[in-house]
C-alpha cells in the first residue's frame, strides 16, 4: 500500500471504531493480580461514564465498584479464561448516573505473556437483547389473564421445594383452590365479569398469603398455593382464613356470590410429586361433595 494512503485508511478506522456500539479493547493482569486496560475504545455511553485512565493505569479497584454485585462472577470467569487459556465470555451490569444499568457482554480471547495474560475483545451493550430475554422468560411463566405464575413456573418450584423438604426434613404444604359454581357465575354475569373475578381473586389471595407462599393458576378456575415450612394445621388454617376472605369480598357482584372450595395436602418425605398434587385433588372433590365453601384434607 503507497504510504500516503497510510494515513487515511489509519483515520477511517479510528472514526469506525468510535461510531460502533461498543468497546474493543485489550486488558492484562500480571501474575501477581494487577489489572490495567492498556486498549480502550469505541462507542455508545458506556464510555462516556468511566474513568479511562484509571482503568488504563490500575483497573482492580474500578472494575469492582463497576460491576457490584456482578463482581464475583467477573473474576472467576477471568481466572478460568486465564487458568485454561479459554475465551472468556461473561455478562455484567454496567451503573449509570441516570437511569437503570445496563447490561454489557463480554467476550475477549486470551493470549499467554511472560508475566501474565492479555485478553483482545470486544464489550457490547446486550440491555435490548436482555429485556426481551426477560419478556420471553415471563411470557412463558406466567399466567396473561391473573398475571399469576402457571403450570410450568409452578411445577419447577413445587419440584424444588420438594426436593428441599426431603433433604432437611422440613414441611411443606399445598393448597388446591377451586372456585365454586364458576360456570354459573359465567353464565349469569358475562365472561368479562368471570374473568374480572380470577384477576381479583388472584390479587386478593396474594395479599392474604406470606411472602414466601407461591399462588398460581392451573388453568381455568383453578389455582394452587405453596406454602413452604408448614404443616398441615397451619396450612389448614391459612386455608380457612383464606376461604372465609373470599367469601366475605364483594368482586363486584354483590358479597357472598364468589366462595371457594379448597382441598390440603401436606408432602410427604420422598413421595413422588404426582402423589402430592393428587391427595389435594381428592381433597379438593371432598370438599366440593361435602358441599363447597369449606376446606378438606384426607385423613
Amino acid at each position: 500500500m503507497p504510504v500516503n494512503n497510510i494515513v487515511p485508511v489509519l483515520q477511517s478506522a479510528d472514526s469506525l471504531i468510535s461510531r460502533i456500539p461498543g468497546v474493543i479493547f485489550q486488558f492484562y493482569r500480571t501474575h501477581c493480580g494487577r489489572m490495567h486496560f492498556p486498549y480502550l475504545e469505541g462507542g455508545g455511553e458506556a464510555l462516556v461514564h468511566i474513568d479511562r485512565q484509571q482503568l488504563a493505569h490500575d483497573a482492580g479497584q474500578l472494575i469492582e465498584h463497576l460491576t457490584g454485585c456482578d463482581y464475583p462472577k467477573i473474576m472467576s470467569s477471568i481466572e478460568r479464561s486465564a487458568r485454561w487459556m479459554l475465551p472468556l465470555t461473561t455478562r455484567f451490569r454496567l451503573p449509570f448516573p441516570k437511569g437503570n444499568p445496563h447490561w454489557i457482554a463480554v467476550s475477549a480471547n486470551p493470549s499467554p505473556l511472560p508475566n501474565g495474560v492479555r485478553w483482545d475483545g470486544i464489550m457490547m451493550d446486550i440491555s435490548d437483547q436482555v429485556a426481551e430475554e426477560e419478556r420471553l422468560r415471563k411470557l412463558s411463566n406466567t399466567d396473561p389473564l391473573t398475571g399469576l405464575p402457571n403450570r410450568r413456573k409452578l411445577m419447577m418450584h413445587l419440584t424444588h421445594l420438594t426436593s428441599l423438604s426431603t433433604r432437611h426434613g422440613t414441611p411443606l404444604s399445598i393448597m388446591m383452590v377451586d372456585i365454586d359454581h364458576f360456570k354459573q357465575l359465567n353464565d349469569r354475569w358475562g365472561h368479562l365479569q368471570g374473568d374480572s373475578v380470577l384477576e381479583q381473586l388472584a390479587v386478593h389471595t396474594q395479599k392474604l398469603l406470606r411472602c414466601e407462599d407461591m399462588v398460581a393458576r392451573l388453568g381455568g378456575e383453578e389455582f394452587m398455593v405453596v406454602l413452604p415450612l408448614t404443616p398441615l394445621q397451619q396450612c389448614h388454617k391459612l386455608a380457612d382464613r383464606l376461604r372465609h376472605a373470599i367469601a366475605n369480598y364483594d368482586f363486584g357482584i354483590g358479597t357472598g356470590n364468589v366462595t371457594i372450595s379448597i382441598g390440603i395436602a401436606e408432602f410427604r418425605c420422598g413421595e413422588p410429586l404426582v402423589s402430592l398434587i393428587k391427595r389435594a385433588d381428592q381433597a379438593l372433590y371432598g370438599a366440593k361433595e361435602i358441599g363447597r365453601d369449606c376446606v378438606c384434607h384426607l385423613p
